[in-house]
C-alpha cells in the first residue's frame, strides 16, 4: 500500500503540471472505486483551474477555485502524466486533461478513491488526524505525552493516525530499528529519552524514503510512471532471516496487530 512517502512523491511529480492549468476535460471511465466517485465529479471539474495540490496523511488533495477532492491510493493506485495520445491502460479509471497532458487515475484493485473533500465521507476521514510526522509539532515530547496511557506495543502506537499520520508498516518497522526499539515493546514503558530518538529517526526515514522516490513493493510508480528506490536501503523490512546490517545476527520476525514487523533481537530492547 502507497505509505506517506508515496503519496509525497506523487504530489510532487504532478503539482507543477496542474498548479494554475485548467482542467479542460474530465473523463470517468470506471466510477466504482472503494467509495463511488461522485456522480457529478466531470462536470464540476470541467473548466476548472487548478490551485494547488498538496499531501495530508496518506491522502492527496487536489484543490480547484471552487472546490476540492481528496485521493486516497488505497492499494494499488497511482496517478501519472502521459501524452494524451498514450493508450488507456486497462485500468485508468480517470483522465484529466490538462494543457497539453493528461493526468490518469490508475487502479487495478480499486481499493482507492475520489471523492469531495467537503462530503461527510472525506471529513470522517481527516477530520480526527494528528500531527504530520515532518512538522515541528511531532516530536519525542508529543510521543511521551501520548504514551501515558498506551498499552499496546509500541509500533502499532506509532501507526496510530490519531498518534501521527502516515507512518506505515515499512517505516514504523525502520524508524524502530534506527531507535533500538523493539516492536512490541509496550508503548507507555519508554522513557521520553527514547522517544525523542524515535521521533527523529521517523523523521528521518520519511525524508530519506521521500528523496528515494519511495519504497517500491508491488505496484507504486510516481507521477511519472518511475518506481521509488527506497525499498534497496531497508534495514530490517521483509528481511526475515538476513544478517542484521549492525550486529549481523539473523533480522526476526513477529506478527503485531495482525501485521507482520521486523526487528533485530540484539539491536532493539
Amino acid at each position: 500500500m502507497p505509505e506517506l512517502p508515496e503519496v509525497e512523491t506523487t504530489v510532487r511529480g504532478i503539482a507543477p503540471f496542474l498548479i494554475g492549468r485548467k482542467f479542460s476535460s474530465v473523463t470517468v471511465n470506471q466510477p466504482s472505486l472503494r467509495w463511488p466517485i461522485p456522480p457529478d465529479f466531470s462536470q464540476r471539474l470541467e473548466n476548472e483551474i487548478c490551485v494547488s495540490v498538496i499531501r495530508r496523511a496518506k491522502y492527496l488533495l487536489i484543490e480547484t477555485e471552487t472546490t476540492k477532492i481528496l485521493s486516497h491510493l488505497g492499494m494499488s493506485g497511482s496517478f501519472r502524466l502521459v501524452d494524451p495520445q498514450t493508450p488507456l491502460k486497462t485500468h485508468d479509471h480517470v483522465q484529466i486533461q490538462v494543457g497539453d497532458l493528461e493526468l490518469r487515475y490508475h487502479d487495478p484493485r480499486r481499493f482507492g478513491c475520489l471523492l469531495w473533500a467537503d462530503s461527510e465521507r472525506a471529513r470522517q476521514l481527516i477530520d480526527n488526524l494528528g500531527p504530520e510526522p515532518l512538522s515541528d509539532v511531532f516530536c519525542g515530547e508529543w510521543l511521551y505525552r501520548q504514551s501515558k496511557r498506551r498499552h499496546i506495543a509500541v509500533k502499532s502506537f506509532i501507526m496510530t493516525n490519531a498518534v501521527v499520520v502516515g507512518v506505515g508498516n515499512i517505516y514504523a518497522s525502520e524508524s524502530l530499528f534506527l531507535a533500538g526499539i523493539h516492536p512490541a515493546r509496550q508503548a507507555n514503558r519508554i522513557s521520553q529519552a527514547r522517544y525523542n530518538d524515535l521521533a527523529a529517526q521517523v523523521k528521518k526515514v520519511l525524508a530519506c524514503a521521500i528523496e528515494a522516490g519511495g519504497t517500491t513493493l508491488r505496484d507504486f510508480v510516481n507521477g511519472q510512471g518511475e518506481p521509488g528506490y527506497f525499498q534497496q536501503t531497508l534495514s530490517v523490512y521483509g528481511r526475515d532471516g538476513d544478517p542484521c546490517k549492525k550486529c549481523h545476527h539473523a533480522i526476526g520476525s513477529r506478527t503485531i496487530a495482525g501485521r507482520n514487523s521486523y526487528f533485530c533481537p540484539r539491536c532493539q530492547s
